[in-house]
C-alpha cells in the first residue's frame, strides 16, 4: 500500500514539475502570439513555398489572427517580395478561407484599416511614418542619388501601405524582418529593418524570438542570416 502511496505521490510530482516548466516556456515568449504566427507567414511568402505558407495561415487563424491582418500581411509583402510572391500567397490564402468556410469553419473577419488622413498627401503622412520609424528624418546617400525611389518609400510605402492601421508598426517590422531574412542577399535593408524595430520598442529578446521561430519553422538558413545581421546592428 505504501508502494501505491509512494508512486501516486511521485506522479503528480512528475505532472506538477512539468506544468510548471510548460507554464514557465510560455512565460518565456516575449512576442504576442499573432506576431509569433506572422513570421512563418511572412518567411513562406517571400520564399514561395506555398505548401508550408498554407500551414502557416491555417495556423495563424487557429491562433486568433484574422482574416483582414492577414491579408494586411501579405499585401505589405508586395512591397519587399514583389507582387508575384505577394499575389500567390492572396490566392493561397483565399483558397485556404474558400476550403475552411466549406468545412463550417468560421473565421473572424477583424477590422478593417482606417481610411488615410484627408488633410496630408501620402507623401507627406508616410515621410511623418518613416521618421517615426528610423528616429531621423532620412536623407542624403541613395536618395538623393535616385530622388525617384525616396519619393516612392515615403509615399507609397510608408504612406499607403504603413499608414493602413489594422496592423500595429511593430507586427509589421516583424512581418518585414521575417521576410527580408528569407530571401537572403537584402542584409543591409535588414538591418536597417532591425534598427526601426528597436527603435520602435521591440527588445533585444523579442528579435531573438524572431530568429528562434524562424529556426523552429522555416529553418536554419533564416535564422542564421537575422542573427548575423542582429550581431552587425549591435556592434
Amino acid at each position: 500500500m505504501q508502494k501505491i502511496v509512494r508512486v501516486i505521490i511521485s506522479f503528480f510530482m512528475i505532472w506538477s514539475l512539468s506544468t510548471i516548466c510548460e507554464a514557465s516556456t510560455m512565460d518565456n515568449h516575449q512576442l504576442t502570439v499573432k506576431q509569433q504566427f506572422i513570421i512563418p507567414i511572412a518567411a513562406f511568402t517571400a520564399q514561395g513555398d506555398m505548401p508550408k505558407l498554407k500551414v502557416s495561415l491555417m495556423e495563424g487563424l487557429d491562433n486568433g489572427l484574422t482574416i483582414n491582418e492577414i491579408k494586411e500581411v501579405l499585401v505589405q509583402m508586395y512591397a519587399y517580395t514583389g507582387f508575384p510572391r505577394s499575389l500567390n500567397a492572396i490566392g493561397t490564402f483565399k483558397q485556404l478561407l474558400d476550403e475552411r468556410h466549406q468545412n463550417g469553419i468560421i473565421d473572424v473577419m477583424g477590422k478593417e484599416p482606417d481610411p488615410l488622413p484627408t488633410n496630408k498627401t501620402s507623401l507627406q503622412l508616410g515621410t511623418e511614418i518613416q521618421t517615426y520609424l528610423v528616429g531621423q528624418p532620412v536623407s542624403g546617400g541613395l536618395m538623393d542619388f535616385a530622388p525617384a525611389i525616396n519619393q516612392f518609400l515615403k509615399a507609397h510605402l510608408f504612406g499607403d501601405i504603413f499608414g493602413r492601421n489594422n496592423i500595429d508598426y511593430q507586427s509589421r517590422e516583424i512581418a518585414t524582418i521575417a521576410a527580408l531574412a528569407s530571401l537572403g542577399g537584402v542584409d543591409s535593408q535588414l538591418q536597417s529593418h532591425i534598427h526601426m524595430a528597436m527603435n520602435i520598442g521591440l527588445t533585444q529578446a523579442q528579435i531573438r524570438e524572431v530568429r528562434d521561430i524562424l529556426q523552429s519553422k522555416v529553418g536554419n538558413e533564416q535564422a542564421d542570416v537575422l542573427a548575423q545581421a542582429f550581431v552587425n546592428v549591435l556592434k
